[in-house]
């Protein structure tokens, strides 16, 4: 769960701030952060404090790219003090801390962004100190110039109540009771939409962050009559929009209309959305505040796509995961054989490291807005532990860092014309566009090798019920817009889908690949399978011809150094059983070979490109449960102990199934890795294993047919 306690160095976050500290308004102190560079600035203002400034954590990356951005933390919630008078919370107080912000962090003006209640610290902002204010955005502001809800009237806040259902949960006496209750009904009305079991989970945690008692005195605080806020909005000059969904379950639909009615503000209907647009639908709402900041602050317009290729080049953009370096290698084996169909065909790659160091080292282009892109490798690694990674749950809580790097592709694509987009496990690109299908310029390939969010035991009926969500939005998407996707290519065959289903209610997952997509086979890097001649490549390589050598590989995120260190570990035992065995420790791009600590005889070295023809050359492998580690030993036939991480679904489930089917390695449960027992598996495994099934070598050439087709 994200905190307001998140530091600068914190794994989950897309971008860091540059600059920050507090503020002092009235003897209270106030957090504040700066992003980006340069005079045109967004400033922030955090709503109620139910909440802190990561609430707006969706928008800061993106809009830092082209904007200065202010955040701070409103007094009572995340870093900033927590006085407990209601006299502490005024909207006028609240002015006046948004107002040392800015003095704070040296910001002469800026677009003033609020959302619900503080929209009367806004107004006066606005009217009573325009020198500071180059425009304003309202979304759902929480002033009465209309009627409310019903459902959220009749209620008194300071009774005590022989039940609390409903809005009768705003009460002081049931935030003593269960606070965290009152959250989750609070956030769930907030989150109204379908499939928003994140949005709830991060802001629940966030309103854990202060007390009822601090609460409850924002709820004494002093406002602003109606005849002030009528004269405010009289007299609001500064180039304003407001924004209103209809399906907002906190303010009245009518409010929106009402106070651009009175204001002449800019009005935008957002239609069948909740209460809080920037986080369910931030893309929509990202590009909404840039528009609106970028006039306010008199910019030109935006200029038309353009064309870098020469005339009679097509041009693709592609998209490869970082997560390993496997789908590096078989997209670079693609792209060579799409342009061997279509040699008129020129490729971009969007992509970040450890793609990055097989990329360059291929030859291939990368898009300088790739620098762009936030580390999504180094969140993975801080999410696990010794060799556990529950990466369903990385994945969720990585959102903020796929929603920024779905905004550096959206404005690639904005600025350029291509003819084509592959991603290859762009899950981010996949979930966007479905989310958003108007931004769809050019044909578009999803390549995948493997569907289906699985949960694993030890996550129980919570890990199970949220795993099924997630398939559930995904199947949904494609249902309603199959045109999203104009291929999508499973890597791999109808036999390597596993026999599980999506959840409760939801079909099987085979039935539903096998009628969503294409498959060709699995794509094997352009080194991968059993060399013309092993000797040959051992001698190249510096492997004797007598020596028994083991390859110990994690791949190239960085999770696996805990792996690594039992592995060279149990070294002396290896040798003991395998005499004159001969280990080789690859490091990869992410883990330093320095830290290793390992014993007399082991090498250690860093990345290694063209893995794949050591992999070949090998005696035995001892690896992670990763596809594509494991599947290059398999095409080699060369026997492997692979030891998938705990809780990682896809090595677990996805991974084994497909191995067991080719009848490819030894798994091994890490949790009895000892140092004999791994020597022992080493031992057995080169003293007989089984030849695994021919691994296809035509996936490449199958997939780039079956893109090339697009062209």
């Amino acid at each position: 769960m994200t905190t307001a306690t998140d530091t600068a160095g914190s794994a989950s976050r897309a971008r860091e701030p540059g600059a920050g500290g507090f503020a002092e308004s009235g003897g209270v102190r106030i957090a504040y952060e700066v992003f980006g560079e340069g005079p045109e600035t967004l400033l922030f203002l955090s709503p109620w404090a139910i909440v802190h400034s990561r609430f707006w954590k969706l928008q800061v990356p993106y809009l830092a790219r082209h904007f200065r951005v202010l955040t701070y933390d409103a007094r009572g919630n995340g870093r900033s003090d927590r006085p407990q008078s209601p006299d502490a919370y005024s909207q006028r107080i609240t002015a006046g801390d948004a107002l040392a912000v800015m003095d704070a962090a040296g910001v002469d003006d800026a677009v003033v962004v609020c959302h619900c209640a503080p929209a009367g610290a806004a107004l006066v902002l606005a009217v009573e100190h325009p020198e500071r204010d180059r425009g304003a955005v309202f979304m759902s502001p929480a002033l009465p110039i209309t009627p409310p809800l019903p459902e959220r009237t009749g209620h008194d806040f300071n009774a005590v109540l022989p039940e609390y259902e409903g809005w009768a949960k705003t009460n002081r006496h049931y935030w003593d009771q269960d606070y965290r209750g009152y959250l989750e009904f609070f956030f769930g009305r907030c989150f109204d939409e379908p499939h928003s079991t994140k949005q709830i989970e991060d802001a629940v945690g966030w309103g854990l962050e202060t007390t009822p008692e601090t609460l409850i005195a924002t709820l004494g605080s002093p406002g602003l009559d109606v005849a002030e806020i009528h004269d405010l909005m009289a007299g609001l000059t500064c180039p304003t929009l407001v924004t209103q969904s209809s399906d907002d379950r906190l303010i009245p639909p009518d409010r929106g209309a009402a106070f651009a009615a009175a204001t002449g503000a800019e009005l935008v209907e957002l239609g069948a959305e909740g209460h809080c647009p920037n986080a369910r639908h931030p893309v929509r709402f990202n590009e909404l505040l840039e528009d609106f900041a970028a006039r306010a602050y008199g910019r030109p317009a935006r200029p038309a796509p353009r064309r870098a290729a020469a005339r009679g080049r097509r041009r693709a953009l592609f998209v490869s995961s970082p997560i390993g370096l496997g789908h590096a290698w078989r997209d670079v084996a693609i792209a060579r054989e799409l342009r061997a169909l279509r040699p008129e065909l020129d490729i971009d790659w969007l992509a970040q490291p450890p793609v990055t160091h097989v990329l360059e080292a291929c030859g291939e282009r990368i898009h300088p807005a790739s620098a762009g892109l936030a580390n999504e490798s180094r969140h993975i690694a801080a999410e696990s532990r010794d060799h556990e990674l529950n990466v369903f749950q990385a994945w969720r809580r990585m959102d903020e860092i796929l929603l920024a790097n779905f905004m550096v592709f959206r404005d690639v694509a904005r600025a350029e014309d291509y003819d084509l987009w592959i991603g290859d496990e762009a899950w981010e690109l996949d979930y966007h566009l479905h989310e958003n299908p108007s931004l769809k310029t050019a044909p578009y390939v999803f390549l995948t090798d493997f569907v289906g969010w699985l949960p694993m035991a030890e996550g129980g009926e919570e890990e199970a019920r949220l795993t099924a969500d997630y398939n559930a939005e995904m199947l949904g998407h494609i249902a309603a817009l199959p045109g999203v996707r104009d291929r999508a290519i499973f890597v791999g065959s109808p036999d390597d889908v596993v026999p599980h289903g999506f959840g409760d209610g939801l079909p099987a997952i085979r039935p539903w690949v096998e009628d969503h997509f294409a498959f060709s086979g699995y794509v094997l890097g352009p080194d991968a399978g059993p060399p013309a001649d092993r000797e040959a490549l051992r001698a190249e390589l510096g492997y004797g011809p007598d020596e028994r050598v083991c390859i110990v590989t994690v791949g190239g995120s960085g999770v696996g150094e805990g792996l690594l260190r039992r592995v060279v570990a149990a070294y002396p035992a290896a040798r003991e059983r395998v005499p004159g065995l001969r280990m080789v420790a690859v490091c990869g791009p992410r883990i330093d070979p320095d830290t290793l600590g390992a014993p007399e005889g082991v090498e250690v070295v860093a990345y290694v490109d063209r893995l794949s023809r050591h992999l070949a050359a090998c005696d035995v492998a001892v690896t992670q449960g990763g596809l594509s580690t494991c599947m290059e030993l398999a095409a080699a036939k060369r026997p492997f102990v692979y030891l998938p991480l705990r809780r990682h679904f896809e090595q677990n489930l996805h991974v084994r199934h497909r191995l067991e089917r080719y009848g490819a390695g030894r798994p091994m449960d890490v949790a009895t890795a000892t140092p004999d027992a791994l020597a022992a598996a080493i031992g057995d495994a080169l003293a007989g294993t089984p030849e695994p099934a021919a691994v296809e070598r035509d996936g490449a050439a199958r997939a780039a047919a079956l893109i090339a087709d697009l062209l």
